[in-house]
């Protein structure tokens, strides 16, 4: 049986999880915070609350790259120390109630040695070659340097270390004395230009074909702007239902769609529905796709459930089957009738899904079973378990928050002279220009420069 365990790290200012399968790395998602590049140096109040912020969608985010689910976890680890004490708190308690929630076992780690055994990670398709005890140890991280003279994986020994500032510390305090800002480093080409007004309209993350990286969101954070955390928005659906691998390029007009979470509506919408190999899509799935996601981010359960006969109710519904089958000749098949009802890429995996096969003669058909297609036409259910990535979101939930922004200016309650317009602000609507209309109204707005 498979080990998979989900590591934690919030030892200083980057929120970081990762997955790992019998010493094989699946996943490893990494939050930074660049709101510390205006003090300088690490503010370990502002780290721990963007930690806070942080830590459910990057665990979220580390499970869904690795393709494994919570229930399939061995263990989660964390950083016990050496760090920055509020960080860590955040971490050790978010580990310690989604362990508990898991009834699995916690493993505390101490951060020096989990520097110094990241030798032993393993990743598929390149060559891992791992040292031989006994090895000597350079490391270099935060405010430790030392050389470490390691017999084994729990034998450990420091050999010497730094008495003050380790050298990653050197380099950002000189360059700060320096004027090159912090963190230090190189930094490759930068050209500086100064003006009186900017207007940051740098789109989101979606769609990063065409050149959203992002950038705006750092933009902002390191000028002292909160950003809210970013997640797609009108992206498809996946669900765990069996027949979804028989629906690829199905469409469906005309249904009705309830989305459930927690057992409770939320959400109804009427319109199409289509199928592909990205997931539950059209306009309709795209709609409710932004409550499914904070949903799921927040591990709630969420269904989708589809009714293919809105226009009639389940005793209308149920005259007109029956009167389909007294049409049809005793010894035809049970698809007939369904294709009388839906549509023919519909057939096969509707009688799976009533576990009435094809082929059965239609005179055969019981009232019983009747009842149940009747249930499933009016209830077609898709647990919801995931959704899409950016590279396939219409538009990017979350960004600049909008009560730091003046709204009939665009111009920054922060910064003067500084300007948002469009998806970096945390704006985002359904379907149908919405999106559009925010851009150009937020730009035109932008775009005035008033005062």
């Amino acid at each position: 049986m498979s080990t998979i365990i989900l590591g934690i790290e919030s030892s200083c200012d980057d929120t970081s999880a990762a997955v790992i399968k019998d010493g094989y790395l699946l996943s490893n998602v990494v939050a930074s915070q660049a709101v510390h590049e205006a003090y300088g140096g690490v503010v370990p109040e502002l780290a721990s609350r963007a930690h806070q912020q942080n830590i459910v969608p990057v665990v979220h985010e580390a499970l869904k790259r690795a393709g494994v689910t919570k229930e399939e976890l061995s263990a989660v680890a964390f950083t016990r120390g050496p760090g920055l004490m509020g960080s860590l708190l955040v971490g050790v308690s978010f580990a310690k109630g989604f362990a508990r929630a898991l009834g699995i076992p916690m493993i505390d780690v101490n951060h020096l040695t989990g520097h110094v055994l990241a030798h032993f990670i393993k990743a598929e398709g390149e060559e891992n070659v791992q040292p031989e005890f006994p090895f000597l140890c350079l490391l270099v991280s935060g405010g430790n340097s030392q050389i470490i003279l390691v017999k084994a994986y729990n034998d450990m020994e420091i050999l010497g270390q730094t008495i003050d500032d380790a050298a990653g510390e050197a380099i950002d305090k000189c360059s700060k004395v320096m004027g090159l800002g912090y963190p230090g480093g190189p930094r490759g080409f930068e050209r500086k230009e100064e003006c009186a007004q900017v207007i940051l309209a740098t789109g989101g993350v979606s769609y990063p074909a065409t050149g959203s990286t992002g950038d705006g969101y750092a933009f902002a954070a390191d000028l002292g702007h909160t950003i809210e955390p970013l997640r797609p928005s009108l992206t498809p659906l996946l669900s765990s239902h069996a027949q979804m691998r028989y629906l690829d390029k199905v469409l469906l007009r005309n249904v009705r769609a309830t989305l459930y979470v927690d057992n409770e509506p939320v959400r109804e919408e009427f319109g199409e529905i289509g199928f592909s190999d990205r997931g539950i899509e059209g306009a309709v799935a795209l709609r409710m796709s932004r409550d499914a996601v904070d949903a799921l981010i927040e591990e709630k359960r969420v269904k989708l459930v589809l009714d293919l006969k809105p226009a009639l109710t389940e005793e209308v519904l149920h005259e007109r089957i029956a009167r389909e089958i007294a049409e049809l000749q005793p010894n035809e098949f049970f698809g007939e009738l369904l294709r009388k009802l839906v549509p023919k890429p519909l057939v096969m995996p509707l009688a799976q899904e009533v576990d009435i096969r094809a082929n059965c003669y239609v005179g055969k058909i019981t009232e019983e079973q009747i009842t149940r297609l009747v249930r499933t036409l009016k209830g077609l259910t898709f647990p919801i378990t995931d959704y899409a990535p950016f590279e396939y979101a219409v538009v990017t939930a979350g960004g600049v928050r909008c009560d730091e922004v003046n709204p009939y200016t665009m111009e920054s309650l922060k910064v003067k002279g500084l300007y948002f317009a469009g998806e970096v602000l945390d704006i985002d609507a359904n379907t149908g220009g919405y999106n559009l209309q925010i851009a150009f109204s937020t730009g035109r707005l932008a775009g005035s420069l008033k005062k």
